[in-house]
């Protein structure tokens, strides 16, 4: 049965209400600098299974856990050197990082689908971290929208796919970095994960070292690596400079004064991953049913990788 969702302002108060409801189990959709996630008590069986429920979510992808410093995250996770040295350059911001899980952590075995890892971040949002205090505990937030679509980076996004399901959404506006976070798993030698808000050139910079990739679709050691993930209800085309008449083309910098819609008049990678599923959202909308996109090119570096995979998942055979 449909529940009734609230949208709370980003206030005091509307923050300690939100805080309220998590601590009752219930979920919350609350903004970061990537994108809204959906929160629930991590240490919470049924909050943790409402999240998968809500989103019809696959039980064997993790999800990432959320908390306000890093001496909260030494409490949930186990950290080596080099794993400090990267919380000490990028959080609060958009990375995550897989690490040990620590024993005795007390989190839902259903936040790292069985694994002996866990995927964990400090997000950098205000609002984000001021929920974090008021709650006092570790949140699992995935993207708050259904699986496999798209992923919201503004409450109404929430409210389009979660309306009903949820309890409540805090509204702070659009998200300013518009991409999940970079994941990068350090239970090891390090490894790309997943590309994100945080270019890989950064990452390798700061640990002195190439990363190697990893992960796959069949066994899940982290978020947002199943293949057909982002999805929009139109079929996608990417890389494309010469549109058909029938296709939404969104463009991507100089050259393409015939697209419908842009992610950066300019070329500026920052603010094409900032509008990339707002973007895509409204790309659908024009598409309709049956339609198809097409997107411009846009460049494997810096931002573009994380675009460019989002954009491939997008554009993947659907299961």
């Amino acid at each position: 049965m449909p529940i009734k969702t609230l949208t709370l302002d980003a206030t005091s108060d509307g923050i300690a209400q939100a805080a309220q409801i998590l601590r009752a189990g219930g979920l919350v959709g609350f903004p970061t600098e990537t994108v809204y996630g959906l929160g629930g008590d991590a240490r919470n069986d049924t909050a943790v299974a409402r999240i998968f429920d809500a989103k019809g979510r696959p039980q064997f992808n993790p999800l990432i856990v959320h908390v306000p410093d890093l001496e909260t995250a030494e409490l949930y996770a186990c950290f080596n050197d080099a794993a400090r040295d990267m919380a000490a350059a990028f959080w609060p911001g958009p990375l995550t990082m897989v690490l040990p899980l620590r024993e005795g952590a007390g989190l839902s075995p259903l936040v790292t689908a069985g694994l002996d890892t866990v995927a964990i971040r400090v997000p950098a949002h205000a609002t984000a971290r001021a929920l974090l205090r008021a709650f006092g505990g570790p949140l699992a937030a995935p993207s708050a929208n259904p699986s496999g679509r798209i992923s919201p980076t503004r409450a109404d996004h929430v409210l389009h796919g979660l309306s009903g399901r949820i309890n409540a959404v805090l509204d702070a506006g659009p998200c300013t970095v518009g991409v999940e976070s970079t994941i990068l798993g350090m239970d090891g030698t390090p490894c790309l994960l997943r590309p994100g808000g945080l270019p890989q050139e950064a990452l390798e910079a700061a640990l002195g070292m190439p990363l190697a990739t990893g992960g796959s679709a069949e066994k899940p050691n982290a978020p947002g690596q199943l293949a057909s993930h982002y999805a929009p209800e139109a079929r996608l085309r990417l890389g494309v400079t010469t549109p058909n008449a029938a296709e939404v083309w969104v463009g991507f910098g100089p050259g393409c004064d015939g697209a419908a819609l842009t992610l950066s008049v300019n070329g500026d990678l920052i603010e094409a991953a900032a509008n990339l599923f707002h973007t895509l959202r409204l790309a659908d909308r024009r598409a309709g049913q049956g339609g198809a996109i097409a997107f411009a090119p846009i460049p494997e570096t810096g931002l573009g990788r994380a675009i460019n995979d989002r954009l491939r998942r997008a554009a993947a055979p659907r299961p």
